[in-house]
């Protein structure tokens, strides 16, 4: 056991008080994001001032325009069309002509094809147009910009939809319009706020530029914020649940870090203290971290609860760990828990929400796949085959991609599954068609009794691969067999698993795969990294993250109280809630080019 203390006076808070922050948590609803919002051209469309009704204009083409929506309702493209057909012959009036074009670009979407959609957009003036007309084309074009990652200028066209909308769905769109800004980096948000002249808009940007801020400093700058911009849409509250930060909520005086620290977990532990104590170090010298940390090496108590109970002995007032799915389970259940739990695993029990919270704070691939079917639909694929090894983990990933992968709109046209190297090939092999079309040659060639010149075919329904490999090394080999046997120019996308952490020149064979990695790991927060340099942890550069983020959350624990609408930068990713406390990473998408791993 290992005792850090911090000579400036910290503020003791009760475990009640804490405990309190997450059981109201706990107990909100999920918050929903808003219907599709549906856009325009990327320049700046002109501002329409909020109006008391958004209905639709009476139609001549009501029937047909009700059969279209029907039909893109259950992703019916091709009966959309066949109902809007007598339309795209008759000579319509302004609302009609946009409607038109309007359930097109939905169409153009359906299908995969986004710029044609974009470009019937940026077609169709707005001048003169029913306001419920503008109102829908800019909501779904602010969600094809936003599925396509072009965040800030979703965020930009999200200020106008808002200033139109009606009052009951403006909270939703400046949620939405928050987390936006939020994925957007540092740099980008500096870039726009220089050049940004409406008020508004210059008004969202500082906002969000100034959450990069450490939480004491962020108390204050926010409530210059609030006086610099007091009629401001995102004033009251603050997005993102940073209203709780108003005043700087008080500091645990007291935290205890519960990790496997001397048996076989060592290295991951040692790995997720290290990233935590350069967090607490640098918030230190900021005079913001608790008075004391207390280190205990969970491997010398006989159970996680043992180790838990000793932390509360000794006067913790929060416990960050344990780092295994059976010790989480075990805290999950204690009868009693008098202190809150950040835990570094996540479980698929549920805990009593009796007690105090139990936070599970987590690199659960899982969070990856369904960004990674995200990624995959904004880039145009809609018809995809998943290959991936056989086995739990496997049905784990694959899971969770397909149910986000469908729930977008996207359909799984084949599932290669493979149990070992020596299967490689022959299962890409078949997955891809290729045996399929072997067999044609030998049919015709029996048939006309002669040697004929042939080129095997790979087959054609198929847009996208999720190469979802367990390590590296399988996905390095994995990945040229794709070119072998002829599909080389179809998109590959897989979870950071496929990605040692660091610069391997071997890596050039997996040229042009896409995947969803950590922040930390894509050149965020350099100062903090440079800290650990000398650290033998640094092998483990993930769970150097995951500690990071554990003080983060510790420090932005107050921030939790808004339930599902809180948002927080990490390490790791942009960090939320879900109402059973386990914190859902999304991660920054990312591409190998040559042998190098970059940004998308």
């Amino acid at each position: 056991m290992m005792a850090i203390r911090n000579r400036l006076h910290g503020i003791t808070i009760p475990a009640a008080m804490l405990a309190l922050l997450l059981l109201q948590a706990c107990g909100s609803a999920p918050t929903e994001k808003p219907a599709p919002v549906e856009p325009i051209a990327t320049e700046q469309p002109e501002i329409v001032e909020s109006v008391t009704n958004l209905a639709l204009p009476a139609s001549a083409y009501q029937a047909e325009l009700a059969a279209a929506e029907s039909a893109l309702a259950d992703r019916d493209w091709m009966s959309a069309l066949t109902a809007l057909s007598a339309m795209a012959k008759a000579d319509l009036n302004a609302d009609d002509a946009a409607m038109l074009q309007y359930m097109l670009a939905r169409v153009d979407y359906l299908r995969g094809d986004h710029d044609a959609a974009h470009q019937r957009l940026a077609s169709v003036g707005t001048t003169g147009l029913t306001p419920g007309v503008i109102y829908r084309m800019r909501n779904f074009q602010r969600h094809l910009l936003e599925i396509e990652g072009r965040y800030l200028e979703s965020a930009r066209l999200g200020t106008q939809v808002m200033a139109m909308a009606m009052t009951a769905d403006k909270p939703a769109i400046k949620r939405s319009i928050w987390r936006d800004l939020e994925r957007c980096s540092p740099a980008q948000l500096e870039q726009a706020l220089a050049s940004a002249e409406d008020a508004t808009w210059r008004g969202w940007l500082a906002l969000a530029h100034l959450d990069n801020t450490s939480t004491i400093a962020l108390s204050a700058k926010l409530a210059g914020w609030q006086a610099e911009f007091p009629d401001h849409p995102a004033a009251q509250p603050l997005p993102g649940g940073l209203q709780y930060l108003l005043p700087p909520p008080p500091t645990p005086d007291t935290v205890a870090l519960v990790l496997p620290l001397s048996g076989r977990l060592a290295p991951a532990g040692k790995a997720v203290r290290e990233g935590y104590l350069a967090s607490y170090f640098a918030a230190r010298s900021a005079g913001e971290a608790p008075s004391q940390v207390i280190v205990i090496d969970s491997d010398r108590f006989g159970s996680a609860s043992e180790a838990y109970n000793q932390a509360v002995a000794q006067g913790a007032r929060l416990v960050i760990g344990p780092l295994s799915k059976s010790s989480t389970t075990e805290l999950a259940i204690l009868p009693q828990r008098p202190v809150p739990v950040i835990a570094l695993n996540r479980i698929d029990e549920a805990t009593n929400s009796a007690q105090t919270a139990l936070v599970q704070l987590s690199l659960a691939p899982e969070d990856e796949a369904r960004q990674l079917a995200e990624t995959a639909f904004g880039q145009g694929a809609r018809r995809a085959l998943v290959l991936r090894p056989a086995g739990a983990w496997g049905d784990k990933i694959e899971s969770a991609l397909v149910s986000r992968w469908q729930s977008l709109g996207g359909s799984i046209a084949g599932n290669i599954r493979y149990a070992s190297r020596e299967e490689y090939s022959a299962s890409v092999k078949a997955g891809l068609g290729i045996d399929a079309s072997e067999q044609r040659r030998r049919d015709i060639r029996d048939m006309l009794a002669s040697n004929v010149e042939f080129t095997p075919r790979r087959r054609q329904d198929i847009d996208a691969i999720f190469m979802l490999g367990r390590t590296p090394e399988e996905a390095r080999a994995l990945k040229p067999l794709l070119a072998f046997h002829y599909a080389g120019a179809l998109p590959v996308y897989a979870t950071s698993s496929v990605y040692g952490g660091r610069y391997d020149k071997r890596d050039r064979d997996l040229d042009g795969t896409r995947i969803v990695e950590l922040p930390w790991l894509l050149g965020s927060n350099a100062e903090l990294k440079q800290a650990l340099a000398s650290s033998n942890s640094t092998q483990y550069r993930r769970l150097n993250a995951l500690g990071a983020d554990a003080y983060r959350l510790q420090s932005r624990f107050a921030q939790l109280q808004a339930g599902p609408d809180a948002l927080i930068r990490g390490n790791t990713g942009l960090l939320s809630m879900n109402p059973r406390l386990q914190i859902e990473r999304e991660s920054q998408a990312a591409v190998f080019d040559g042998d190098q791993l970059k940004p998308l």
